[in-house]
């Protein structure tokens, strides 16, 4: 008991339950094989998509291959969709009495969404590295380096993390997977309105000062800046696109500190 009492006691505690629930999480994917394909298949469907059937519509800003120019905001998008995926796995457990079985065994109660948050991680590294196998094949490739290569990639791994957060905080608020899935495709616009496909100078003013604050255009700036792909920001523009690995950091922290929060007291309170 004293042990378990103690600040470290219960740190041990609730990293050993949340292992545990990252387990369970994987096992559920392993019962869905449907979903597994699906996260396999996407990454490269977009790269093929955009790549092949857009990418000869579409003028780089300063040139260069399309293909190259747009691998980082996909890499963005895949990020992005952390939040809905978690989204969407929080109300269905809420929905179907999961989490008030959860409640009643003896377990940290932070386990559940920190057990989440893990299991998307990994899922999440999943996809990137399908994508990454994706982009090699159609001519994509990092050209600055090892150093500034990994500089991305954790970039990519602290944001998603981050954003699973938002997706553990408004699972738990709508607690109802039907009006979850409704919510899912109304994150598509957020990463179309960026920089992730199409460059912001063209967009009216309203819409361009949305885009260029937009997180997914601060990661895709930083990627492609880290990459050394084509498309880099430069010249007058806005703070987050001047400075997109700050910008990263900035929105990743505030996602944290926000919704991290937030999901524990909705968590908790749920349960009285």
């Amino acid at each position: 008991m004293t042990v378990l009492t103690s600040p470290l006691g219960r740190v041990r505690w609730t990293l050993t339950d949340g292992l545990t629930l990252v387990g369970r999480e994987l096992g559920r994917l392993r019962q869905e094989p449907g979903q597994i394909v699906a996260a396999l298949v996407f990454p490269a469907v977009m790269v093929v998509l955009f790549g092949y059937v857009f990418g000869s519509a579409i003028q780089v800003p300063g040139g260069g291959d399309y293909r190259e120019y747009l691998m980082p905001g996909l890499f963005a998008m895949v990020v992005f969709s952390s939040w809905l995926g978690v989204m969407t796995r929080m109300a269905t457990d809420a929905s179907r009495g999961v989490m008030d079985r959860f409640r009643s065994m003896p377990m940290a109660r932070l386990a559940v969404p920190f057990g989440q948050t893990g299991a998307d991680l990994l899922i999440g590294l999943l996809m990137l590295a399908i994508m990454v196998g994706a982009g090699l094949l159609v001519g994509w490739q990092p050209r600055h380096g090892l150093l500034p290569m990994t500089q991305a990639f954790l970039l990519m791994v602290v944001l998603r993390y981050a954003l699973s957060w938002v997706g553990v905080y408004v699972g738990l608020a709508v607690k109802n997977e039907q009006v979850a899935d409704v919510l899912v495709p109304l994150g598509l616009p957020f990463t179309m309105v960026s920089n992730a496909f199409v460059p912001t100078g063209g967009m009216p003013g309203w819409l361009r000062f949305l885009a260029d604050w937009n997180p997914v255009s601060a990661l895709t700036a930083a990627s492609r800046e880290l990459f050394g792909n084509p498309g880099a920001p430069s010249g007058d523009v806005a703070w987050p696109l001047a400075h997109p690995v700050a910008a990263v950091l900035l929105w990743s922290a505030a996602l944290v500190l926000i919704f991290v929060p937030l999901s524990i007291r909705a968590y908790t309170r749920a349960g009285r």
